[in-house]
């Protein structure tokens, strides 16, 4: 086993929810491969609180706070990579800031607050001048993309025969219960919780069926006055592969339930999310055409995946220039489930006419 010594270091950039409840408690587990040198925070008391919680597996962590903390940062050429876990709205603007100065970046979803603005980031990013022995990389942490559950499932697809229809289900749990109901960033962000929730959904459908969507037509409502809207989207999608389906999305349900759903010639695929021992993940059922169905239940893992994905493509950017990052973490395909709920927002302003979802 490495030493201390031997493992990359990276900052956690925000101390909100969730790099409290998920980044930092993840970060515990994967300790023996890389070392959480800093927390940063706009101020010094919630930097302060979030650096005692990983204080137990990282005695000398290092507290950063204000503009002075970000530069130190920046110039610590210790840390090898930040994770930037901000307020959406802020993200781009302080991971490009992260990247410019040399660091690796994984960034918590969205994306961004629309395409355009990630086109427009991109762009910057991809002008960088090369002042380093490598490019560094761009992570976009969608940790949907990293559950075993929505791996296997798509392996399973080859065998269910020609696609006839999906359904995407969610009945999401957005009440005053749940820790990001006042969340004002998220209430004001664009599309309100549908952008902020919907990219999971959207990201596990892609990951799914392996197939981009290429139109959408979508209704939406504001039916509950105590989220912001909306907080109701019907749409109808079709894939470039010619397969249609549904996303029914209601950002807050009596009866939570989150399903996505393949219909096809020889059997069916169905994620369904679960309790299982006591465990939170997915329940995959596979109906086979002989009758038979075969049920694996999937734990939650996704962020720790995609963390140790990061670490790794960390340390091997750092071996090889020529390194190509983990795919599924490309700051891209974040964008492409923004471009996708984009245009089922852009739709359900005109009435529900088609719209064709931007390519990127």
């Amino acid at each position: 086993m490495a030493g201390e010594g031997d493992l990359p270091r990276i900052a956690v950039i925000g101390a909100g929810i969730f790099a409290r409840t998920q980044y930092i408690p993840r970060l515990r587990e994967i300790a023996h491969l890389v070392v959480l040198k800093a927390i940063w925070s706009r101020s010094q008391e919630s930097a302060e609180a979030a650096v005692e919680l990983a204080r137990d597996f990282v005695p000398d962590i290092e507290c950063k706070w204000g503009d002075v903390g970000l530069e130190e940062i920046m110039g610590d050429r210790s840390i090898m990579g930040v994770a930037v876990v901000l307020a959406g709205q802020v993200q781009v603007e302080l991971s490009l800031k992260m990247l410019k100065a040399g660091k690796h970046v994984i960034q918590e979803k969205p994306a961004s607050g629309s395409t355009t603005e990630a086109e427009a980031a991109l762009s910057i990013y991809n002008s960088f001048p090369k002042q380093f022995p490598y490019k560094p990389i761009w992570a976009l942490a969608e940790n949907y993309r990293f559950e075993p559950a929505f791996v296997e499932s798509n392996k399973l697809m080859s065998d269910i025969g020609d696609m006839m229809n999906i359904q995407v289900i969610v009945e999401g749990s957005m009440n005053s219960s749940n820790p990001y109901f006042n969340s004002s960033w998220r209430r004001n962000f664009v599309g309100g919780f549908v952008l902020d929730m919907g990219v999971h959904f959207i990201a596990g459908l892609r990951m799914l069926v392996g197939s981009e969507v290429a139109t959408v037509s979508s209704i939406s409502r504001h039916v509950d006055t105590a989220l912001p809207p909306p907080d109701n989207i019907c749409s109808l999608f079709q894939l470039e592969n010619g397969c249609a389906g549904v996303f029914v999305f209601a950002v807050n349900s009596r009866s939570p339930k989150i399903l996505w759903r393949v219909d096809g010639t020889k059997g069916t695929v169905q994620i369904e999310r679960g309790i299982d021992s006591g465990k939170h993940g997915y329940q995959v059922l596979f109906s086979h055409e002989n009758g038979q169905c075969q049920k694996t239940f999937y734990p939650f893992c996704g962020v720790n995946e995609e963390l140790k994905a990061f670490v790794h493509d960390i340390l091997q950017a750092s071996k090889d220039v020529d390194h190509k990052a983990e795919p599924r973490s490309s700051y891209v395909e974040g964008v492409r489930d923004v471009a996708v709920l984009e245009a089922m927002l852009e739709s359900s302003t005109k009435q529900g006419a088609l719209v064709q979802v931007k390519k990127l």
